[in-house]
């Protein structure tokens, strides 16, 4: 039985372990509300994007032209682009593990297929970069503040570059949606070539170019639109895993306290009732 010292140091050290828990906790509450309030001021944006770019592109159909567009252009999927987006730091729960074995999924289901790895987040480069041969790009600190707008640029330029130049014929991206605090949720999406909805009601827009080109100008910025908009989502995703996994820890190490209290007790009164039967015993003897 350890002794009334050894569980005094152990709950002081789960004590200050608390602390630390409960003091990332609404660190990543601060950062979730206001990666949470840019997820959702993206979102409409997105949505009006696709909109528009289906009417455009309904437009366009008409001309014969408009199917060889390199972004809509359509391969055999021999090279594969993975964006693979994780955080940069742990202490969130399964929220890295989650993005990395379906990653591994992706890849072992596509065996056939030559798959180049974009990896935006720490994480998700440390695993990779000893597992995977095929690393095209790495980005290692895009997470440790707000996600900028042209770094997300930058990375859609090189991935729309590449397909435009046949080095791959399709993009995929591995990341976890926000959804909700408690449940954020991994998602797998082609964003090349380029598929667009089918949308038969069609809003009749005047046009100062031909329909062609402005869907020319569209689909990259319909690429960049979905990559910063991932990376949004991710971040917001990232701050409410870690939110629940240090409420989670904190809450267990209070569970812990509870039971070194108890034992500590329990270790007191079995001393206290050493003491008294050692002086009962020695006062007895004296008589």
């Amino acid at each position: 039985m350890p002794s009334l010292i050894d569980i005094r140091r152990r709950i002081r050290s789960v004590k200050n372990t608390q602390q630390i828990t409960k003091a990332m906790k609404m660190v990543s509450a601060a950062k979730l509300r206001r990666a949470q309030d840019r997820v959702i001021a993206a979102r409409p944006y997105a949505q009006i994007m696709q909109r528009m770019l289906t009417n455009v592109a309904l437009a366009a159909s008409e001309d014969p032209e408009t199917a060889n567009d390199p972004l809509l252009t359509r391969r055999e999927e021999k090279r594969i682009q993975l964006l693979v987006i994780t955080g940069d730091r742990g202490l969130a729960g399964a929220f890295n593990s989650a993005v990395i074995k379906t990653a591994q999924k992706f890849i072992a289901d596509h065996k056939g297929a030559e798959i180049d790895l974009e990896l935006m987040g720490r994480k998700g480069r440390d695993f990779f970069r000893k597992r995977h041969g095929k690393i095209s790009g790495e980005y290692m600190t895009l997470f440790q503040r707000a996600v900028n707008y042209n770094e997300a640029l930058d990375i859609a330029r090189k991935v729309i570059d590449r397909y435009r130049k046949v080095e791959v014929d399709a993009v995929y991206m591995v990341l976890n949606q926000f959804k909700t605090v408690m449940s954020p949720e991994l998602t797998v999406t082609r964003i090349l070539p380029i598929e667009l909805p089918e949308n038969k009601e069609r809003i009749d827009y005047i046009y100062e170019q031909p329909p062609r080109e402005l869907l020319g100008a569209l689909l990259p910025r319909y690429v960049e639109v979905q990559i910063y908009r991932a990376m949004l989502e991710s971040s917001a995703a990232e701050h409410a895993a870690r939110m629940t996994a240090m409420e989670a820890a904190s809450s267990n190490a209070g569970d812990v306290i509870d039971r070194l209290t108890l034992n500590m007790n329990r270790v007191r009164q079995a001393s206290i009732t050493r003491e008294i039967i050692e002086i009962v015993s020695g006062a007895a003897a004296l008589e």
